[in-house]
């Protein structure tokens, strides 16, 4: 049964909140839970049970589906259209240098194309505020100095949970997605939730796999010791830990 939240505590980074089972999803459409905070404690006790928000109005809604899409790293494709793309240094890559700037333009980009989004201002202002606690970090792309696509999402442990992307020029959203793994190779971290799958995630690499092995997944790296790199930088225009991995595949 679908549990249904009336006053929710907003809960501290440091606090941990107990979710229902994530594989009831299985009977509700990936729907787990309703009502809550976007506190950084619940946010952060959400993803570490393989749950996170997704709403566009009223009570906040909380899903785990099955199938879930996932990257995984080094085993993934990278087309030979965007090697020789990247290789031409049309895009300059940063990260966590305008994350607030990233997060409202994927909230524009998409509510331009689907007359709405979950990413409104409460969804924005927590991850924010997880970003400014460190959790949530974004790929910035940039072309003659103007920010032109990119992506955000939250780090915990040898895992990224991707949110959401945006383009305003073509393949920038793409190139956005070969910056984060660059980032996460250096991490150590080896597996990117993309929660469901669409054409653009397919192109990209994804692959479902059932709710079962996705929690497993989940379970070996959420809690393993995070990286101590900084995550403020430029990333290296040659993506030499995408292409290392690439030729070794």
């Amino acid at each position: 049964m679908v549990k249904i939240y009336s006053n929710l505590p907003s809960l501290g980074h440091e606090e941990f909140f107990q979710f229902p089972n994530p594989l009831i999803g299985k009977f509700f459409d990936g729907l787990v839970a309703i009502g809550g905070s976007l506190s950084p404690g619940i946010l952060l006790s959400a993803y570490k049970q393989g749950i996170f928000p997704w709403y566009s109005g009223g009570p906040i809604r909380w899903f785990s589906p099955d199938p879930r899409c996932v990257f995984k790293l080094p085993q993934f494709h990278l087309p030979t259209s965007m090697k020789k793309l990247l290789r031409k240094n049309f895009f300059q890559m940063t990260c966590d240098t305008e994350f607030d700037k990233v997060i409202k333009h994927c909230a524009n980009f998409h509510k331009a194309i689907h007359l709405e989004t979950w990413i409104n201002d409460n969804m924005i202002a927590a991850y924010i505020h997880l970003h400014h606690l460190g959790f949530a970090h974004s790929i910035e792309v940039w072309q003659n100095d103007q920010l032109v696509g990119g992506l955000y999402g939250v780090s915990l442990g040898k895992m990224f949970f991707g949110e959401s992307m945006f383009h305003l020029v073509p393949n920038a959203s793409k190139a956005a997605f070969y910056g984060l793994i660059e980032i996460c190779l250096e991490r150590g971290i080896d597996v990117i939730d993309s929660q469901v799958k669409n054409h653009h995630t397919e192109f990209l690499g994804g692959i479902d796999i059932t709710q079962e092995e996705y929690l497993q997944l989940l379970a070996d790296r959420v809690n393993a010791p995070a990286s101590n790199l900084p995550w403020k930088q430029k990333i290296n225009s040659s993506l030499s830990s995408v292409f290392g991995v690439v030729q070794n595949v």
